[in-house]
C-alpha cells in the first residue's frame, strides 16, 4: 500500500526491539499485522483535495479542539500547577484518568531530547485523547481523535507566565501518518530495544502493536509495572550488548512491581506503569485507526457515488473493523495480568451498563484482556460518526461473528441499531 507520506520517526511510535529479524526486513512485523498487509487501495489526491477530507482545513469537533475553544473565550480555564505545568489541570478537563499512566523511556519523538530513562515520557489516555508528558519539556503533546478527521495533533506549551497557548501539529504526521497508521493521520504504538541512554536500537528490528500481538513482543522501550506469571515481554529491559539484545530480558525486567530506582518518580502523578493500561492502550489504537480509515473511504465512496459494501474494498474493510472490534485474532494471556495502580477499576467502571450491571469495559485479564467479546469501542464518537452505510455493514458482520449470549444482550441494552 502506497503511503501518502513517508516515515519516519514520530512521538508516540514506541521503540522496541525485534530480537529475531532485522528492521529492514519487516515492515513492523507482528501477528497484528495479518489483516494490514492485504493490497489496500490509496487516498486520492492528498489529505486536502478530496472535500470530504479536507485534514488541514475542515471543522473539528474533537474534545481537545472543543477545550481549545472554551479556553479562548475564558469559559474554562487551565491551571499551571508547579512542576507538571498544565498537565493535571488538562487531564481533569479532558476527562483523562491519571491512573492509565504508561511510561515510554527510548528516545523517540518530537521531545526526544528531553526522554531518557530516568525521565520517561508519560502518556495517559481515555477513548478520545492521548496525552504526553515529560517532566521539564517545553510542551505537553495531545492526540484526540475526530469524530471524522482522525487523530489531530497539538502541542500545549508549559509556561507558567502565559495562559494556556495550543498549536496544532504537523511534524507527527511524519509517522503518525504512513501505512502504519493505515494511512491515515492515526495512532502508532511500537515496540523496540532501546539503549542504557534511551537511545531507539531499529536496526534489531521492531514490531507493530495491537491485541493480535503475543506479550513477548510488546513493550520494548516501555516501563511495565505489574505481573503476569510465565509470560515474559520486552518491557523494562535495556541493551548493553546489540549482538545479545535478548540478554537484556531478565527476572530483574519481568514480574516488576515498582519502576527502576533509576526512574524520577517524584516528577509523575503515578509511580506505575500499568501493565492493564499498556493492554487496553494496545487495543485501542489500531481500533481508531480503523474507524477513521473506514469513515474516510465510505465518504469519499459517497462522493463518488459509489457506496457498496456488498464487494470490493468498502466491503472488506467493514468486516475488517468489525472481525477486529469483536477481538478477532486475540493473542491469548499464557497467564493471568495483574496491575498495580487503580486502573483496572477507574477504566473498568466506566462505561454504558445492560439492565443487568454489565459493561463491556470489563477486563477479564486471566486468559483475555476484555471480559466481553466487543470493544468499548463501539460507543466512540468516531464510531457514531461512521455513514450509515458503514455502520450498517459493521453491525451485519458483528451480529454474524459475536456468538456470545452476554455480550449481545449487552449490545442489546446499550447500542442504539446494532440488532436492525
Amino acid at each position: 500500500m502506497r503511503a501518502l507520506f513517508a516515515v519516519t520517526a514520530a512521538w508516540m511510535a514506541v521503540i522496541v526491539t525485534a530480537v529475531a529479524q532485522p528492521f529492514d526486513s519487516v515492515r513492523e512485523a507482528s501477528a497484528a499485522n495479518v489483516a494490514q498487509d492485504r493490497p489496500r487501495s490509496s487516498f486520492p489526491g492528498t489529505l486536502d483535495q478530496h472535500p470530504t477530507i479536507d485534514y488541514r482545513g475542515g471543522a473539528l469537533h474533537d474534545a481537545v479542539t472543543t477545550l481549545q475553544h472554551d479556553v479562548a473565550r475564558g469559559t474554562v480555564t487551565l491551571h499551571y500547577d508547579g512542576r507538571p505545568g498544565f498537565l493535571l489541570s488538562l487531564l481533569d478537563r479532558l476527562g483523562v484518568p491519571v491512573d492509565s499512566q504508561v511510561l515510554v523511556f527510548s528516545k523517540t519523538g518530537i521531545q526526544r531530547a528531553f526522554t531518557s530513562p530516568e525521565h520517561p515520557r508519560a502518556l495517559y489516555f481515555n477513548d478520545r485523547v492521548v496525552i504526553g508528558y515529560i517532566p521539564g519539556a517545553p510542551v505537553i503533546e495531545i492526540a484526540s481523535h475526530d469524530p471524522s478527521q482522525g487523530v489531530i495533533f497539538q502541542t500545549l506549551k508549559q509556561d507558567s507566565w502565559l495562559p494556556a497557548q495550543f498549536a496544532r501539529s504537523e511534524r507527527c504526521l511524519s509517522c503518525h501518518l504512513s501505512a502504519n497508521s493505515m494511512d491515515v493521520p492515526g495512532i502508532l504504538v511500537r515496540s523496540m530495544f532501546a539503549g542504557l541512554d534511551g537511545r531507539a536500537m531499529p536496526q534489531l528490528g521492531s514490531f507493530l502493536i495491537d491485541h493480535r500481538a503475543p506479550l513477548e513482543q510488546r513493550w520494548g522501550g516501555w516501563y511495565v509495572t505489574g505481573t503476569h506469571g510465565s509470560a515474559r515481554h520486552m518491557g523494562n529491559a535495556t541493551v548493553i550488548d546489540p549482538a545479545k539484545a535478548e540478554a537484556a530480558i531478565t527476572d530483574a525486567t519481568l514480574n516488576r512491581t515498582t519502576l527502576p530506582d533509576r526512574v524520577d518518580s517524584a516528577a509523575y502523578p503515578r509511580a506505575t506503569s500499568d501493565v492493564a493500561a499498556l493492554m487496553v492502550f494496545d487495543h485501542q489504537g489500531h481500533a481508531m485507526n480503523l474507524l477513521t480509515r473506514l469513515g474516510w473511504e465510505s465518504r469519499i465512496a459517497a462522493a463518488d457515488g459509489r457506496p457498496d459494501f456488498s464487494t470490493g474494498e468498502l466491503r472488506a474493510l467493514a468486516r475488517e473493523t468489525a472481525d477486529y472490534l469483536a477481538f478477532g485474532g486475540e493473542a491469548p494471556l499464557a497467564a493471568p495480568v495483574r496491575g498495580v495502580s487503580d486502573f483496572t477499576r477507574t477504566f473498568s467502571s466506566g462505561g454504558p451498563r445492560d439492565r443487568r450491571g454489565r459493561s463491556l469495559r470489563e477486563l477479564d485479564l486471566q486468559t483475555r484482556l476484555f471480559k466481553y467479546r466487543c470493544s468499548y469501542m463501539i460507543y466512540s464518537p468516531a464510531f457514531d460518526a461512521l455513514p450509515a452505510p458503514a455502520k450498517t455493514a459493521v453491525f451485519a458482520r458483528l451480529r454474524e461473528v459475536i456468538t456470545d449470549r452476554d455480550t449481545i444482550d449487552i449490545l442489546d441494552d446499550t447500542k442504539a441499531g446494532w440488532s436492525q
